[in-house]
């Protein structure tokens, strides 16, 4: 979605050279193919490195009884205030940053604040129920590795080399000088993916766990849970 909707906004692309030169679909213009499996294949690595942190390395971390501790819930979905606010506070200081101290204030912040939805949609939705379930071990050493090699990616050859670049207009307007003027956005997309993808994985763990169809299992049943040993 941030490729096929938002690209036309938030990215540009100066060295076509650089690329396959193969057009991908997305609104208002196309996208270089290359974007698509960049995004797709991020999230599987953020994936496959949480699961084998969680179920292998720092299995030590993560709940013993995964079962039966599920089929004790009520419901999956439970509603998280505190993300909403969390979420919705970021999303104005950024606009009243952009507005008032950045030097771009031409435009919007578009680009914190789709990362901001983003990552509120399942914490605000899940984020309770997950909470218990997530070994924040393995998830922080996932987000520090994909920070890691995500910043060297972008710092050392994208935005040097001109493969991909951000439209400063709907930029926040914070960059870092040293890392050839990177966004800050640029900082915060892989830990909102990592964030989101990490509460929809264990939301998934839980509801296959439970033995339920979908729509039980997310909104819970009339009849009280059953104890199971």
């Amino acid at each position: 979605m941030l490729d096929f909707v938002f690209a036309r906004w938030f990215f540009c692309f100066p060295n076509r050279g650089a690329t396959l030169r193969i057009p991908a679909p997305a609104l208002g213009h196309p996208v270089p193919i290359e974007e698509y499996i960049f995004y797709l294949s991020g999230f599987v690595m953020i994936l496959l490195l949480y699961v084998w942190l969680s179920e292998y390395w720092l299995v030590a971390y993560s709940v013993p009884d995964y079962v039966g501790e599920t089929r004790t819930m009520r419901r999956l979905f439970r509603f998280h205030p505190t993300s909403l606010l969390v979420g919705l506070v970021l999303i104005a200081l950024s606009i009243l940053f952009k507005k008032w101290i950045s030097p771009l204030d031409d435009g919007w912040a578009g680009y914190f604040i789709v990362l901001m939805v983003g990552g509120l949609v399942s914490s605000m939705s899940f984020f309770p129920t997950t909470c218990r379930f997530i070994n924040w071990r393995a998830l922080s050493l996932t987000l520090f590795l994909v920070l890691l090699i995500s910043l060297l990616w972008e710092a050392t050859l994208a935005l040097p080399y001109g493969w991909w670049n951000y439209q400063h207009r709907q930029m926040m307007g914070l960059f870092i000088g040293a890392w050839d003027d990177l966004p800050i956005e640029a900082v915060f997309v892989w830990l909102a993916v990592a964030y989101g993808t990490i509460i929809v994985f264990e939301v998934v763990k839980l509801w296959q766990a439970s033995g339920l169809p979908a729509k039980e299992a997310l909104l819970g049943s009339r009849e009280p849970p059953t104890s199971h040993r």
